[in-house]
Protein backbone atom coordinates (compact mmCIF):
# COMPACT_ATOMS: atom_id res chain seq x y z
CA UNK A 1 0.00 0.00 0.00
CA UNK A 2 3.03 2.46 0.90
CA UNK A 3 4.33 1.90 -2.55
CA UNK A 4 1.36 2.45 -4.33
CA UNK A 5 0.81 5.82 -2.46
CA UNK A 6 4.40 6.19 -2.82
CA UNK A 7 3.78 5.58 -6.77
CA UNK A 8 0.81 7.56 -7.13
CA UNK A 9 2.74 10.68 -5.57
CA UNK A 10 5.85 10.94 -8.21
CA UNK A 11 3.45 10.42 -10.60
CA UNK A 12 1.18 13.94 -9.44
CA UNK A 13 4.98 15.66 -8.77
CA UNK A 14 5.60 14.57 -12.39
CA UNK A 15 2.22 15.53 -14.13
CA UNK A 16 2.55 18.70 -11.69
CA UNK A 17 5.84 19.50 -13.61
CA UNK A 18 5.05 19.05 -17.22
CA UNK A 19 1.79 20.75 -16.27
CA UNK A 20 3.99 24.02 -14.81
CA UNK A 21 6.28 24.10 -17.63
CA UNK A 22 6.12 27.36 -19.28
CA UNK A 23 5.40 27.99 -23.02
CA UNK A 24 7.70 30.40 -25.45
CA UNK A 25 5.92 31.01 -28.49
CA UNK A 26 8.18 31.95 -31.41
CA UNK A 27 6.41 33.79 -34.45
CA UNK A 28 8.18 33.93 -37.41
CA UNK A 29 7.35 36.02 -40.29
CA UNK A 30 8.12 33.22 -42.43
CA UNK A 31 8.55 29.44 -42.62
CA UNK A 32 11.14 27.63 -42.17
CA UNK A 33 10.45 25.08 -45.10
CA UNK A 34 12.05 26.24 -47.92
CA UNK A 35 13.83 29.15 -46.18
CA UNK A 36 17.55 28.24 -44.29
CA UNK A 37 17.46 31.42 -42.98
CA UNK A 38 13.99 30.71 -40.86
CA UNK A 39 14.92 27.06 -40.07
CA UNK A 40 18.18 28.10 -38.31
CA UNK A 41 16.12 30.70 -36.24
CA UNK A 42 13.77 27.53 -35.23
CA UNK A 43 16.84 25.05 -34.60
CA UNK A 44 18.34 27.74 -32.59
CA UNK A 45 14.77 27.93 -30.60
CA UNK A 46 14.01 24.38 -30.26
CA UNK A 47 17.77 24.36 -29.29
CA UNK A 48 17.86 26.59 -26.53
CA UNK A 49 14.07 25.45 -25.54
CA UNK A 50 15.40 21.98 -24.52
CA UNK A 51 18.64 23.48 -22.51
CA UNK A 52 16.16 25.67 -20.65
CA UNK A 53 13.62 22.55 -19.85
CA UNK A 54 10.22 24.53 -21.58
CA UNK A 55 7.93 24.05 -24.23
CA UNK A 56 8.01 25.45 -26.79
CA UNK A 57 5.87 26.76 -29.85
CA UNK A 58 7.08 27.84 -33.40
CA UNK A 59 4.78 29.62 -35.98
CA UNK A 60 4.81 31.44 -39.30
CA UNK A 61 2.25 32.43 -41.65
CA UNK A 62 2.84 30.69 -45.06
CA UNK A 63 4.12 33.59 -46.44
CA UNK A 64 5.90 36.68 -45.72
CA UNK A 65 3.55 39.15 -46.35
CA UNK A 66 0.63 37.36 -45.05
CA UNK A 67 0.33 39.90 -41.88
CA UNK A 68 -3.18 38.36 -41.28
CA UNK A 69 -2.05 34.98 -40.40
CA UNK A 70 0.24 36.06 -38.14
CA UNK A 71 -2.00 38.28 -35.99
CA UNK A 72 -4.32 35.39 -35.74
CA UNK A 73 -1.51 33.13 -34.88
CA UNK A 74 -0.63 34.76 -32.09
CA UNK A 75 -3.96 35.85 -30.83
CA UNK A 76 -4.66 32.16 -31.15
CA UNK A 77 -1.65 31.50 -28.74
CA UNK A 78 -2.38 34.59 -26.33
CA UNK A 79 -5.08 32.72 -25.45
CA UNK A 80 -3.96 29.41 -24.52
CA UNK A 81 -1.89 31.65 -21.92
CA UNK A 82 1.87 31.37 -23.18
CA UNK A 83 4.73 32.76 -20.90
CA UNK A 84 6.77 34.60 -23.76
CA UNK A 85 6.77 35.58 -27.00
CA UNK A 86 10.04 36.07 -29.49
CA UNK A 87 8.48 37.69 -32.45
CA UNK A 88 9.94 38.70 -36.14
CA UNK A 89 6.89 40.83 -37.05
CA UNK A 90 5.34 40.76 -40.91
CA UNK A 91 4.47 44.35 -40.47
CA UNK A 92 5.72 46.13 -37.22
CA UNK A 93 2.79 48.69 -37.26
CA UNK A 94 -0.06 45.89 -37.93
CA UNK A 95 1.45 43.84 -35.21
CA UNK A 96 1.70 46.44 -32.66
CA UNK A 97 -1.57 45.80 -30.78
CA UNK A 98 -0.87 42.40 -30.43
CA UNK A 99 2.16 42.86 -28.97
CA UNK A 100 0.59 45.27 -26.74
CA UNK A 101 -2.13 42.87 -25.75
CA UNK A 102 0.78 40.30 -24.82
CA UNK A 103 2.67 42.65 -22.77
CA UNK A 104 -0.60 43.41 -20.82
CA UNK A 105 -1.09 39.80 -20.31
CA UNK A 106 2.31 39.80 -18.85
CA UNK A 107 3.55 38.38 -21.56
CA UNK A 108 7.85 38.06 -22.29
CA UNK A 109 8.10 39.57 -25.26
CA UNK A 110 11.18 40.61 -27.56
CA UNK A 111 11.34 41.10 -31.37
CA UNK A 112 13.83 38.97 -33.44
CA UNK A 113 15.29 39.48 -36.41
CA UNK A 114 12.84 42.39 -37.32
CA UNK A 115 12.45 45.59 -34.82
CA UNK A 116 9.00 46.36 -34.19
CA UNK A 117 7.37 49.81 -32.92
CA UNK A 118 6.25 49.12 -29.38
CA UNK A 119 8.24 51.12 -26.53
CA UNK A 120 10.14 48.93 -24.36
CA UNK A 121 10.71 45.88 -26.09
CA UNK A 122 13.85 44.68 -26.61
CA UNK A 123 15.25 43.86 -30.51
CA UNK A 124 17.21 40.63 -30.87
CA UNK A 125 19.10 40.74 -34.11
CA UNK A 126 21.32 42.23 -36.99
CA UNK A 127 22.06 45.89 -36.81
CA UNK A 128 21.35 45.61 -40.96
CA UNK A 129 22.15 48.97 -41.96
CA UNK A 130 26.14 47.66 -40.70
CA UNK A 131 25.54 44.56 -42.70
CA UNK A 132 24.18 46.52 -46.10
CA UNK A 133 26.66 48.78 -45.52
CA UNK A 134 29.51 45.59 -45.24
CA UNK A 135 27.79 44.84 -48.80
CA UNK A 136 27.73 47.95 -50.73
CA UNK A 137 31.64 48.45 -49.78
CA UNK A 138 32.71 45.09 -51.30
CA UNK A 139 30.39 46.61 -54.45
CA UNK A 140 32.50 50.15 -54.15
CA UNK A 141 35.64 48.22 -54.28
CA UNK A 142 35.37 45.70 -56.98
CA UNK A 143 33.88 47.71 -59.51
CA UNK A 144 35.15 51.11 -61.15
CA UNK A 145 33.67 54.50 -59.33
CA UNK A 146 30.43 56.07 -61.56
CA UNK A 147 29.44 52.32 -62.67
CA UNK A 148 25.45 51.46 -62.31
CA UNK A 149 24.29 49.17 -59.57
CA UNK A 150 20.87 48.35 -58.56
CA UNK A 151 19.21 47.61 -55.38
CA UNK A 152 16.09 44.32 -55.10
CA UNK A 153 14.39 45.28 -51.88
CA UNK A 154 12.81 43.21 -49.48
CA UNK A 155 8.97 44.10 -48.06
CA UNK A 156 9.87 47.98 -47.61
CA UNK A 157 7.77 48.22 -44.80
CA UNK A 158 9.44 46.07 -42.05
CA UNK A 159 12.35 47.32 -40.89
CA UNK A 160 14.57 45.19 -41.92
CA UNK A 161 13.58 45.49 -45.09
CA UNK A 162 14.13 50.04 -45.20
CA UNK A 163 17.33 49.21 -43.26
CA UNK A 164 18.89 47.45 -45.92
CA UNK A 165 18.15 49.17 -48.57
CA UNK A 166 18.98 52.64 -46.88
CA UNK A 167 22.71 51.00 -45.07
CA UNK A 168 23.15 49.84 -49.10
CA UNK A 169 21.85 53.34 -50.85
CA UNK A 170 24.04 55.05 -48.67
CA UNK A 171 27.47 52.95 -48.84
CA UNK A 172 26.57 52.97 -52.82
CA UNK A 173 26.42 56.58 -53.45
CA UNK A 174 28.97 57.98 -50.70
CA UNK A 175 31.48 55.99 -52.99
CA UNK A 176 30.46 57.67 -56.02
CA UNK A 177 28.29 55.17 -57.81
CA UNK A 178 25.42 55.55 -59.97
CA UNK A 179 22.21 53.92 -58.20
CA UNK A 180 20.00 53.41 -61.19
CA UNK A 181 17.28 51.43 -60.01
CA UNK A 182 15.62 50.49 -56.67
CA UNK A 183 13.08 47.58 -57.25
CA UNK A 184 11.55 45.71 -54.32
CA UNK A 185 10.46 42.07 -54.63
CA UNK A 186 9.38 40.79 -51.56
CA UNK A 187 11.89 38.58 -50.51
CA UNK A 188 11.41 36.38 -53.12
CA UNK A 189 12.97 34.57 -55.70
CA UNK A 190 10.71 34.68 -58.58
CA UNK A 191 9.63 38.31 -58.21
CA UNK A 192 13.68 39.28 -57.88
CA UNK A 193 14.53 37.59 -61.52
CA UNK A 194 11.01 39.98 -63.01
CA UNK A 195 12.50 43.18 -61.13
CA UNK A 196 16.18 42.06 -62.56
CA UNK A 197 14.79 41.30 -65.70
CA UNK A 198 13.13 44.61 -65.99
CA UNK A 199 16.10 46.48 -64.90
CA UNK A 200 18.38 45.31 -67.07
CA UNK A 201 15.96 46.12 -70.28
CA UNK A 202 16.59 49.45 -69.41
CA UNK A 203 20.02 49.41 -67.78
CA UNK A 204 21.99 46.78 -70.06
CA UNK A 205 25.61 48.22 -68.74
CA UNK A 206 24.49 47.57 -65.17
CA UNK A 207 27.64 46.41 -63.07
CA UNK A 208 26.68 45.26 -60.13
CA UNK A 209 23.58 44.19 -58.07
CA UNK A 210 22.51 44.02 -54.34
CA UNK A 211 19.74 41.85 -53.67
CA UNK A 212 18.76 42.57 -49.61
CA UNK A 213 18.10 38.70 -49.25
CA UNK A 214 19.55 35.84 -50.94
CA UNK A 215 16.67 34.16 -51.63
CA UNK A 216 16.20 37.69 -54.36
CA UNK A 217 20.31 37.46 -55.12
CA UNK A 218 19.30 34.05 -56.39
CA UNK A 219 16.44 35.21 -58.71
CA UNK A 220 19.32 38.06 -60.07
CA UNK A 221 20.96 35.28 -60.75
CA UNK A 222 18.67 33.47 -63.10
CA UNK A 223 17.81 37.06 -64.95
CA UNK A 224 21.30 37.53 -65.34
CA UNK A 225 21.65 33.88 -67.03
CA UNK A 226 18.89 34.26 -69.07
CA UNK A 227 19.62 37.49 -70.51
CA UNK A 228 24.00 36.21 -70.59
CA UNK A 229 25.19 38.52 -68.60
CA UNK A 230 26.02 36.98 -65.41
CA UNK A 231 29.86 37.53 -66.02
CA UNK A 232 29.39 41.26 -66.62
CA UNK A 233 27.14 41.89 -63.08
CA UNK A 234 28.04 41.44 -59.89
CA UNK A 235 25.34 40.05 -57.68
CA UNK A 236 25.72 40.52 -53.66
CA UNK A 237 22.88 38.94 -51.43
CA UNK A 238 22.53 38.99 -47.38
CA UNK A 239 22.05 36.21 -45.24
CA UNK A 240 24.40 33.60 -46.67
CA UNK A 241 22.02 30.91 -46.75
CA UNK A 242 23.81 27.37 -47.87
CA UNK A 243 22.25 27.52 -51.72
CA UNK A 244 23.80 31.25 -51.59
CA UNK A 245 27.43 29.45 -50.52
CA UNK A 246 27.38 27.28 -53.35
CA UNK A 247 25.96 29.88 -55.64
CA UNK A 248 29.37 32.05 -54.84
CA UNK A 249 31.51 28.96 -54.56
CA UNK A 250 30.11 27.87 -58.36
CA UNK A 251 30.92 31.85 -59.59
CA UNK A 252 27.64 32.64 -60.17
CA UNK A 253 27.07 35.09 -56.61
CA UNK A 254 30.00 37.15 -55.94
CA UNK A 255 28.95 37.54 -52.01
CA UNK A 256 27.08 37.85 -49.26
CA UNK A 257 26.23 38.85 -46.05
CA UNK A 258 26.03 36.44 -43.01
CA UNK A 259 24.24 36.83 -40.27
CA UNK A 260 23.59 34.55 -37.20
CA UNK A 261 20.00 33.46 -37.25
CA UNK A 262 20.77 30.22 -34.77
CA UNK A 263 21.69 32.75 -32.35
CA UNK A 264 18.74 34.84 -33.22
CA UNK A 265 16.26 31.59 -31.36
CA UNK A 266 19.04 31.03 -28.94
CA UNK A 267 18.57 34.30 -27.79
CA UNK A 268 15.25 35.14 -28.55
CA UNK A 269 13.94 31.95 -26.58
CA UNK A 270 16.26 32.82 -23.78
CA UNK A 271 15.18 37.12 -23.23
CA UNK A 272 11.67 36.26 -23.46
CA UNK A 273 11.84 34.02 -20.78
CA UNK A 274 14.09 36.48 -18.69
CA UNK A 275 11.65 39.69 -19.29
CA UNK A 276 8.67 37.00 -17.96
CA UNK A 277 10.62 36.65 -14.82
CA UNK A 278 11.06 40.33 -14.35
CA UNK A 279 15.04 40.65 -15.19
CA UNK A 280 16.38 43.40 -17.26
CA UNK A 281 17.98 42.45 -20.52
CA UNK A 282 19.82 45.23 -22.93
CA UNK A 283 17.44 47.19 -25.53
CA UNK A 284 19.47 46.19 -28.66
CA UNK A 285 21.04 42.44 -28.42
CA UNK A 286 23.33 42.38 -31.80
CA UNK A 287 23.78 39.22 -33.52
CA UNK A 288 26.80 40.70 -36.04
CA UNK A 289 27.27 40.39 -39.52
CA UNK A 290 30.19 38.57 -41.71
CA UNK A 291 31.13 39.12 -45.23
CA UNK A 292 30.88 36.22 -46.94
CA UNK A 293 33.00 35.59 -50.74
CA UNK A 294 34.90 32.46 -52.29
CA UNK A 295 37.73 32.81 -49.82
CA UNK A 296 35.21 31.53 -46.44
CA UNK A 297 32.17 30.84 -48.47
CA UNK A 298 32.62 27.13 -47.70
CA UNK A 299 32.23 27.32 -44.22
CA UNK A 300 28.83 28.72 -44.73
CA UNK A 301 27.05 25.61 -46.78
Amino acid sequence: MKKLLGLTCAAMLLTTAAASAETVLLSMKGPGAGNPFWAAVEAGAKEKAAELGVDLVVLAPPQESDIQSQINQVEDQLAKKIDALAIAPTDPNALAPIVDQAKAAGVGVVFVDTKGINEGVTFIGTNNEVGAALAADFICKNIPAGSKVAILQGIITQSTGQARADGAKKGLTDCGLDVVAEQPADWDTAKAQAAMENILTGNPDLAAVFASNDNMALGAVEALKSANMLAKVMVVGFDANPNAAESILAGEMTASVAQNPMNMGRFGVENALKVKRGETIDAVIDTGTVLVTKDNAADYK
